[in-house]
């Protein structure tokens, strides 16, 4: 019985500490395949070419246009982090709303990054109305 007990006890603390790991597998998974050689995997992006996501200011500032972003891409000068950016940045056509949702909630959510959860509605919507907007507009974006 107390070897019983052992095994269920150590069986519980292995779940918790494996469940603890990152939430969104599914967008990291994305994040690794269509992000990560452009922003690097810890997010830190590359130098004065690439802004980081990791720490990222920009994210909390311009959640409503995140989705298109990584839809329709970005020919824009944005500010992150009090650094100017120029380098455009192709979109991802390809990416379902569940998987630009999944890649949001894992960006938003590691690296210190403290974003709000998106939900799939708010991300269908985004990408409803934004079209190409934040690929025409040539204004700094702070």
């Amino acid at each position: 019985m107390q070897k019983i007990l052992i095994l269920s006890l150590s069986l519980a603390i292995f779940l918790v500490f494996a469940c603890g790991g990152n939430q969104y597998p599914s967008g990291a998974r994305v994040y690794k395949a269509t992000c990560a050689n452009c922003h690097l995997d810890d997010g830190a992006g590359l130098g004065a070419l690439i802004p980081p996501l990791a720490n990222s200011d920009y994210l909390i500032k311009h959640r409503d246009q995140l989705a298109c972003i990584v839809r329709y891409g970005l020919a824009d000068t944005i500010l992150v982090n009090g650094i100017r950016y120029q380098e455009q940045m192709a979109g991802i056509p390809n990416l379902s709303e569940v998987q630009i949702t999944n890649v949001l909630n894992y960006i938003g959510s590691n690296w210190g990054n403290k974003v709000p959860a998106f939900r799939l509605e708010e991300v269908r919507a985004s990408l409803q109305s934004c079209n190409s907007l934040p690929t025409q507009d040539t204004k700094t974006k702070q």
